[in-house]
């Protein structure tokens, strides 16, 4: 019997003016979450490395095998929060005497390798000469997102690459009904500008685990909606608003920040594997609202064909009523989302914070138990008062930069 033939995987970046048609029909092959989950259907850009072209620096490559594309892979690098430790001048800071320790890390996403090439060792190759890449420029840390049940993946990263279980934050989603939700008339919103959600972030919550140092960028992105404040009712107005360094010196009893990611202009989403009953159900909700729209039934938008959506970003606030407040920015981010044609609304939170309470989402829609796995690709560590940060427990916020999403 004659040896076993192996086809040579060729791994390179990707080529947009010569790859992006058969990248694309990759894409389409590849089934993306479980059965009545949100899928990734197509990239709307038209272009599939634009889901990191936002972040400072980005890469994607794609294995190939003769003329055939039958893997790919994206990653991106920044720099972000991975710890704190004391202040040496107080007065310097407002985030409980600490300042941020930095690190700098990158993200693994987009990992597709065509159903009929599988178990080939293509995934594995294709991490591993993204890893390298990371190493060139430095990076301490590698991580991904994956779902908890995609046990392939997860047996990829922590059996072959090195990678270990780090957080499990929830990705909460939200319908955009077709009505507008009602905000609580005892709350102000006030739309920041910039400037002042950057102060606003960086005073606050620049210790948060995973905060971006170039919040900055993120904020003036075009993708960018805002970031929106809410307040007690008679606090301040949009027409009072001091700006950011006065209201922090003197801030309200309670309050909540948030920010939205157009991500519609990205790519769009498409829910599959629903049964025939849910899907005439649906549609019954949507038909009953039409001949009945004085009754403002919560009815299902169309969610089995491609839709887009908003992403809400920089969660985080104060005080005994700010779940109120979330719940207020919430409905204000869902009116948003409706006047933009959007089919949900999603967020990402760690599992201990306190505020998704004020979230709400739909069970169905949602991934209670997202999985972040982590590897240190350093050798040194950028500061010793972190110490290995893939061993660290877990804070009781998350910072979920809407890029990489």
């Amino acid at each position: 019997m004659g040896e076993e033939y192996s086809p040579t995987v060729v791994v390179r970046a990707y080529d947009p003016n010569k790859d992006r048609e058969r990248v694309e029909a990759v894409e389409r092959t590849c089934e993306v979450g479980p059965s009545d989950k949100l899928s990734l259907l197509t990239d709307m850009l038209g272009d599939p490395i634009c889901r990191v072209r936002h972040s400072p620096a980005f890469l994607m490559l794609v294995a190939e095998i003769g003329k055939e594309i039958v893997g790919m892979i994206r990653g991106c690098i920044k720099t972000v929060t991975c710890g704190k430790k004391l202040s040496r001048n107080r007065k310097q800071t407002d985030t409980a005497n600490h300042v941020p320790v930095y690190t700098k890390v990158a993200y693994i996403l987009g990992l597709r390798v065509s159903p009929n090439q599988r178990r080939m060792g293509i995934g594995l190759k294709l991490v591993q000469k993204m890893e390298a890449w990371f190493r060139e420029n430095g990076v301490e840390y590698s991580y991904m997102a994956t779902e908890n049940d995609n046990l392939a993946s997860v047996k990829l990263f922590t059996d072959k690459c090195g990678y270990s279980k780090f957080r499990t934050p929830s990705i909460l989603v939200n319908p955009v009904f077709a009505h507008r939700a009602k905000v609580s008339s005892n709350v102000t919103i006030i739309h920041l500008k910039p400037s002042d959600a950057k102060t606003l972030y960086r005073r606050r919550f620049a210790t948060t685990e995973f905060f971006p140092r170039d919040i900055d960028s993120i904020l003036n992105n075009k993708l960018s909606l805002g970031t929106f404040l809410a307040v007690p009712r008679g606090s301040y107005t949009p027409d009072t608003w001091p700006g950011a360094e006065r209201f922090l010196s003197d801030p309200p009893e309670s309050w909540a920040v948030i920010s939205v990611w157009n991500s519609k202009e990205v790519f769009t989403l498409q829910v599959r594997g629903a049964s025939r009953v849910k899907k005439t159900l649906a549609q019954t909700t949507r038909v009953v609202d039409r001949a009945l729209p004085w009754l403002r039934l919560p009815s299902v938008p169309d969610l089995f064909r491609p839709f887009g959506f908003h992403f809400l970003y920089g969660l985080g606030g104060e005080g005994p009523e700010a779940v109120k407040m979330v719940k207020a920015l919430c409905g204000f981010a869902h009116n948003l989302a409706m006047e933009s044609g959007c089919g949900v609304v999603a967020t990402e939170v760690a599992p201990c914070e306190p505020l998704r309470f004020g979230i709400p989402h739909w069970k169905m829609l949602s991934c209670e138990e997202d999985l972040w796995c982590i590897k240190r690709l350093a050798e040194d560590y950028s500061d010793g008062a972190v110490g290995d940060w893939t061993k660290s427990p877990p804070g009781i916020s998350i910072f979920v930069d809407p890029r990489e999403i």
